[in-house]
């Protein structure tokens, strides 16, 4: 799973940003401050930064600097300053991309998979058994036949592939799957979602070969 550090001190934006990574595959770590920036790093490997402008305690222009010294990721910035001046600025210091808000949910997304393929990061297509996801299309294929899931349903298809060979709790699920109108997955939601996507893309779903149930303990793709 591609990590994604969120530079960002809006904790409204924090919020919606970590909703929507979340919702398409990502992990995520979020600072707020520039001085909390060295110990991240240390402790931490990132695939791509989300990099706001203006921080209470410095500016994002030392931050692109840093990260780019110290890694070779791509780095997006994210802010409400669209003068030409800032936008060059940003680009010299090193930042691959750069967009303002108010943003697009999509497109926002789409340029972090541009950004991860450039830097060939992020695999798009993954196979298990005969279901191939295309992550770049957002299509599910069984056999070479497009099958169609729900928003939740694929997201869930994602954090198994994501996971491939771990074992995830109920739990751990139930964080990962925020439901897109914004409402909390319950734990019998989430055993009719697994139930459904198990009837998509199990040849026998009461004896699925994919999704293998752990007894006691939860579920689990990939060995």
């Amino acid at each position: 799973m591609n990590q994604i550090l969120i530079v960002e001190d809006n904790e409204e934006i924090v919020e919606n940003l970590s909703l929507l990574l979340k919702e398409n595959g990502f992990s995520i770590k979020t600072i707020s401050k520039q001085t909390e920036l060295e110990n991240v790093l240390e402790k931490d490997k990132f695939d791509l930064v989300l990099l706001d402008l203006i921080l209470p305690d410095g500016n994002g222009y030392s931050i692109c600097t840093t990260i780019k010294n110290k890694m070779d990721i791509p780095i997006i910035i994210l802010t409400a300053m669209k003068d030409e001046y800032s936008i060059v600025t940003g680009f010299d210091v090193g930042a691959d991309d750069y967009i303002s808000k108010p943003f697009k949910p999509l497109e926002l997304i789409s340029r972090i998979k541009n950004q991860l393929r450039r830097y060939q990061k992020s695999p798009s297509v993954f196979k298990i058994s005969n279901i191939k996801v295309d992550t770049i299309k957002g299509s599910v294929l069984k056999n070479d036949k497009e099958i169609i899931l729900s928003a939740l349903e694929y997201r869930l298809l994602l954090v198994f592939i994501n996971h491939q060979g771990e074992i995830m709790t109920r739990n751990r699920l139930l964080e990962e799957i925020w439901d897109v109108a914004g409402e909390f997955v319950n734990d019998n939601t989430l055993t009719v979602y697994i139930k459904r996507l198990r009837e998509k893309i199990e040849d026998d779903s009461a004896n699925p070969t994919i999704i293998k149930t752990i007894r006691g303990i939860g579920y689990k793709i990939g060995e």
